[in-house]
């Protein structure tokens, strides 16, 4: 995943790409990405990791947040905040790589997740909540299933779009060229 994440994002000054557990204790950011399921269940991949390292009330508390303002149940392509009740890390950016555990390896998921959860990030902030390091895992590789090269390309696509103006809005030809690119791959 790493050299995928290089390969990609490794030109960009705001991202730092490691290697290794994302819980490692030396690091410290605003906020963590959670690549769950639209319905808040963090028992599985690295939201199992998350649970553990914050305790099972995150997923409850991610799950009472899903009920509230989402109905309980999170698209594909949106992104929602809570509170992991930690200082190391005091937020969870819930953002949905698949709306149930499977396979999503032919799919835009990981460029609508990481999208979604820059965007939830701007907006925090714009109300104060200081977001500003972020830890991601790659989004949708393990259940799910996305080679990390075709991850790695939509996560690019994804920060460029929620950094700059929309390039090819009024061309839906483009749009549709970049989508299938997203799907192949680099």
């Amino acid at each position: 995943m790493t050299r995928a994440w290089q390969a990609q994002l490794g030109g960009i000054d705001a991202i730092t790409i490691s290697t290794g557990d994302i819980l490692d204790a030396s690091l410290e950011a605003d906020a963590i990405v959670s690549p769950a399921n639209s319905f808040g269940y963090m028992d599985g991949g690295v939201d199992l990791a998350y649970s553990r390292y914050f305790g099972w009330g995150l997923q409850r508390r991610l799950q009472e947040h899903l009920m509230e303002a989402w109905h309980g149940e999170l698209p594909v392509g949106q992104a929602t905040l809570v509170p992991t009740e930690h200082p190391r890390v005091p937020w969870l950016i819930s953002a949905p790589t698949m709306r149930v555990p499977t396979p999503v390896p032919q799919t835009v998921n990981a460029y609508l997740a990481f999208r979604a959860a820059l965007l939830v990030a701007q907006a925090a902030n714009e109300g104060g909540a200081g977001i500003h390091t972020l830890l991601c895992p790659g989004l949708a590789t393990a259940v799910g299933r996305m080679p990390p090269e075709r991850c790695a390309f939509q996560m690019h696509a994804a920060w460029l779009a929620a950094h700059e103006p929309a390039p090819f809005q009024g061309n839906l030809g483009a749009l549709r060229e970049l989508h299938y690119r997203m799907i192949a791959g680099p």
